[in-house]
């Protein structure tokens, strides 16, 4: 059965309003005569997003205190999916809380290796030491993956912020990170050096847009299945800036040009929910306050998920 994390924190983000995404995918629903949230059980996580005016922060990781303790009950929501026999679909606010879902399925599977698909435009994988803006919906991968990045360390971090970004990298258990080689990007296009080269030199695979589609979706998701065989469990986590903000919508924090089309995305994640291996997806970044064309960004992420969650419900 598919429960639905409802996740509402926006605090890892550099502008507000990813808080409403859920909402207004529920309006999308509601616009459709489609009673899909009032069909599927769901958990309301509570967050911090009052936190949001706190006048002093860390300029390297803002809010790392709070965003840590919205990615434990993100994590501990997961697990409990798991223990109860659920599909766990996270829907989120930013995608900061995706460490909370890698945390929970940890949790819930000890020993097991988990795999990672990230259909994302960009990286998310700075830490305190590397970030240029200090949010930390840039560093999910990187508390993942237990990688400081220091070689290219460009900030002097605080020691309450060092205490809280170590909290976050052994969230989930003591058992080991999340290894380079069952990671995968889909869509990556916008980074910084550091990032760059952090998965350059950790031999990262990512598909940019032109490369999935030259060689086809099929293609490079049974290769990316190939390079996720030891891997006992697999999460997708999908950044609606993934897509083409130019095609789709600019309702999303950090909306890139260029990206995948909605029929593309759906089209990887039924590829990939074929090998029956997924046992975990997210939904993030979704921000009806940019919207430039009503609540167009919401519409096709429900789009997607009615989708996909019929698949899943065969």
């Amino acid at each position: 059965m598919i429960e639905l994390i409802k996740n509402r924190s926006d605090i890892g983000a550099g502008t507000r309003g990813a808080d409403m995404g859920i909402d207004a995918m529920e309006i999308a629903a509601i616009n459709r005569g489609d009673d899909y949230f009032n069909r599927h059980h769901y958990v309301d996580v509570k967050t911090h997003n009052e936190t949001i005016y706190n006048k002093f922060t860390s300029s390297f990781a803002k809010r790392i205190e709070h965003v840590y303790q919205q990615c434990e009950r993100v994590c501990m929501s997961v697990s409990n999916a798991y223990r109860q026999g659920n599909f766990p679909i996270v829907l989120s606010g930013d995608h900061s809380s995706a460490l909370g879902t890698i945390a929970g399925i940890r949790h819930a599977h000890p020993g097991k290796t988990i795999g990672v698909i990230w259909l994302d435009a960009h990286a998310d994988i700075h830490s305190p030491y590397t970030s240029p803006s200090g949010n930390v919906h840039g560093m999910p991968l990187a508390a993942a993956l237990k990688l400081d990045n220091l070689n290219h360390k460009v900030n002097e971090v605080e020691e309450d912020v060092k205490w809280y970004w170590e909290r976050m990298k052994s969230l989930g258990g003591t058992s080991s990170a999340l290894d380079p080689k069952h990671l995968i990007y889909f869509g990556l296009r916008d980074y910084e050096d550091a990032e760059l080269q952090l998965i350059n030199e950790k031999g990262i695979v990512h598909h940019p847009v032109s490369y999935v589609r030259e060689k086809g979706i099929q293609q490079v998701v049974q290769d990316a299945l190939q390079q996720l065989s030891a891997c006992d469990v697999l999460y997708i986590s999908f950044d609606v800036d993934s897509m083409d903000c130019d095609e789709v919508s600019y309702g999303t924090g950090t909306p890139v040009p260029t990206g995948f089309y909605a029929e593309e995305i759906i089209q990887i994640f039924d590829a990939f929910l074929s090998s029956n291996k997924i046992t975990c997806i997210e939904f993030a970044e979704i921000n009806p306050l940019l919207d430039n064309k009503g609540n167009q960004m919401a519409e096709t992420a429900f789009q997607v998920l009615a989708h996909i969650s019929a698949s899943l419900e065969k």
